[in-house]
């Protein structure tokens, strides 16, 4: 089997609402970047790569030179064996992961297909395929947001992310935790979300205004040992984020004490190989997974659930289906969120089939 073509499209995801973070970050319409790798045997398969504005040092038009670059090491070259692949191609190119990591995604699926089975079989085994999910609830008026905390209660989801910052007022951001915590009730888990937004000051404080609640807290700050400080100041647990984007930010974190979860973002490690060794990191430290990608629809959606499926369940905090979070779905029949979990597809490789009418004619064709 030899790849014999790499093709790409630019589609363009529009949130269902505006999706508010602090420091003015903001998910409206964006673009996600899809690749499909194709050999001469008639397996294919597919990758996806979409930026959140101002989160990672990337963007979706960075994607395509990467690939042009790439691409010479790929074309005629066996796809089989993606560690080995990715290992050779980050020889060849050093940095950029967030561009690589669509390419690592459409590897992964084709190796699974060519063995006819579904991903997770290829990522240690499945723990389990239903994965339990949360709700992000964008940083808004209080009282909206205990709306969205119970709408989205009502379906189900029992973990609420809610995101803080959007406009530099700390207490506002307590009466935001307070009216959703009060919400959702006792047991739902409750995280607040700055994005890296927060002073250690203002986190601080939000932290000690909320501690006769059960909160948790999520990457108030830039670093690593600012978080630590937050806290260890707070008493709350803490979900590291931006910070976590290698094995040694794992660790690292670990010996701060500051990371009771973490989000492990597939495009954020520089794609599912590198997820794979960090998943196995957080096993060996005890460290909770949200087990996720940056943004985007359901390809990287499916490649998430299969990297949770196969991760020891009781590490697995939550899942994020993020394909139901925008429009156009480009896979309509893809797994969707039933009662606050989801399913990973069953079927060989990702599961996913992308809906050739709604990509068009590609942007870019390499081969």
């Amino acid at each position: 089997m030899e790849i014999t073509r790499l093709s790409l499209w630019h589609i363009p995801l529009t949130s269902h609402l505006k999706y508010q973070m602090s420091e003015g970050k903001a998910c409206d319409t964006v673009t996600t970047v899809v690749l499909r790798i194709d050999t001469d045997s008639d397996v294919h398969g597919w990758g996806e790569y979409c930026a959140i504005p101002h989160y990672l040092p990337a963007y979706a038009n960075g994607v395509a030179p990467v690939v042009k670059e790439l691409a010479p090491q790929l074309i005629g070259q066996s796809p089989l064996g993606v560690q080995v692949i990715m290992y050779r191609l980050n020889k060849y190119l050093i940095g950029h992961g967030y561009a690589k990591s669509a390419i690592d995604m459409a590897l992964w699926d084709i190796n699974a297909k060519a063995a006819g089975q579904p991903l997770y079989n290829l990522l240690g085994g499945l723990f389990s395929a239903n994965l339990p999910t949360y709700h992000s609830i964008t940083c808004t008026d209080p009282e909206l947001m205990r709306t969205i905390a119970l709408d989205a209660h009502a379906s189900g989801i029992r973990q609420f992310q809610c995101k803080l910052g959007a406009d530099n007022d700390w207490q506002s951001d307590v009466e935001r935790l307070r009216v959703v915590r009060a919400a959702v009730g006792d047991g739902p888990l409750v995280y607040g979300d700055w994005n890296c937004g927060a002073s250690k000051l203002d986190a601080i404080r939000v932290g000690r205004a909320v501690n006769d609640l059960d909160i948790m807290l999520e990457q108030p700050c830039a670093t690593l040992e600012q978080c630590a400080s937050v806290k260890h100041a707070t008493g709350l647990a803490m979900k590291i984020d931006e910070n976590a984007q290698s094995v040694a930010d794992l660790q690292r974190a670990s010996e701060l004490d500051c990371i009771d979860a973490v989000a492990l973002k597939i495009s954020k490690f520089g794609g599912l190989s590198a997820a794979l060794q960090a998943r196995d990191r957080c096993v060996q430290l005890g460290i909770k997974m949200c087990v996720e990608d940056t943004w985007g629809s359901d390809i990287v959606t499916a490649a998430a659930l299969h990297l949770a499926a196969a991760t020891p369940t009781e590490l697995v905090m939550n899942v994020c289906d993020l394909s139901s979070y925008v429009h156009p779905r480009l896979d309509p029949q893809a797994p969707v969120r039933t009662n606050g979990s989801i399913t990973a597809p069953s079927g060989p490789g990702l599961g996913v089939t992308p809906d050739m009418t709604l990509l068009g004619e590609p942007d870019l064709v390499l081969s």
